[in-house]
């Protein structure tokens, strides 16, 4: 490999971090958007250009690629099985203290889903501008747009985002004591201890895409989740383990099976002291990134025999279904 090209690899490789951030925030995909900084190295190998700023160069490469990828994904989206939820996404591999509140709230799954009812350029110029702190100069060559455009785009984008901008829970700490309270009650079966737990019109919702049992529908309302929960996690937590962890920068958990394979996630909204909303991502599809996968249907086929055997009352029966 020559000098350049090393000095190039170099280069890329710093700045790795960040291009995936900013492709997985465009995307919502980890597998998407680690397909899109590989292609980005390609393209960046076989340029002839010499930037003047690297980063400037390579985070305009991402975010065009992306752009492109996006645009092929929202057209898959409009016929996925049930509701669709971004890529888990376990910890963020770029980090910036000085943006660190920006890049925290623009990683949870209700931002990403908010980030989905923007278009494509939309999206990427809230990414670079809001998220990153890019300048318009940048962000337009970025997007092929001009920085009029651009500033028109950020200020449409801003507004999308601002109506329905989620609210979390700032003190972490207070987030890791609720969370660790919720998943020793769902361990124990604590209907009394989850409800406490949950605000009144919590919602729990799943997305299987048709590839894994799922709930049939939303579950909304504190007593109807917890009970929900309890009928069922006690038993999976027998025969599986439910291991606490962050998703999306959000309290969560990974579930597995017995052998250690991945299941599933769970990721939690707080605000106020209380769970807002529950989601589940189950489509072994968009959990590759975490390891080696379990069967879902035997997993459930599992937890509905140990609830047969043990004479539980089927008070989960939509859990599961096929």
């Amino acid at each position: 490999m020559s000098t350049s090209a090393t000095t190039r690899a170099e280069e890329f490789q710093e700045l790795r971090p960040l291009l995936f951030s900013i492709a997985y925030r465009i995307l919502g995909s980890v597998t998407e958007a680690e397909d899109t900084v590989q292609d980005t190295w390609l393209r960046y190998m076989a340029s002839a250009t010499v930037p003047t700023s690297t980063k400037a160069f390579l985070s305009a490469l991402v975010t065009r690629a992306s752009i492109d990828v996006l645009r092929s994904a929202r057209v898959r989206r409009e016929t996925y099985v049930g509701p669709w939820f971004p890529e888990p996404l376990l910890s963020d591999p770029y980090q910036d203290p000085e943006r660190s509140a920006e890049l925290a709230d623009s990683v949870s799954m209700a931002a990403l889903l908010l980030l989905e009812r923007l278009s494509p350029l939309e999206r990427a110029v809230f990414v670079l501008r809001e998220v990153f702190g890019f300048g318009f100069p940048e962000i337009a060559n970025s997007v092929g747009r001009s920085e009029a455009a651009c500033r028109q785009l950020a200020v449409r984008a801003r507004r999308h985002m601002d109506l329905g901008r989620p609210r979390f829970e700032a003190d972490q700490k207070e987030r890791a004591e609720l969370s660790a309270r919720f998943f020793d009650a769902l361990r124990d079966g604590d209907v009394g201890g989850l409800r406490e737990l949950l605000a009144a019109d919590v919602q729990m919702v799943g997305d299987a895409g048709g590839k894994a049992p799922a709930l049939a529908r939303s579950v909304i309302g504190a007593d109807n989740v917890a009970r929900l929960l309890a009928g069922v996690f006690p038993t999976i937590s027998r025969i599986a383990h439910v291991e606490p962890h962050q998703v999306n920068g959000q309290p969560g958990a990974i579930l597995r099976d017995r052998d250690g394979n991945v299941a599933g996630t769970l990721v939690l909204d707080v605000l106020d002291g209380r769970i807002q909303m529950i989601r589940s991502v189950l489509n072994p599809d968009k959990l590759g990134h975490l390891g080696p996968l379990a069967d879902p249907w035997n997993l459930a086929r599992e937890v509905k025999q140990a609830r047969l055997e043990n004479g539980a009352k089927n008070d989960a029966s939509e859990y599961g279904s096929e």
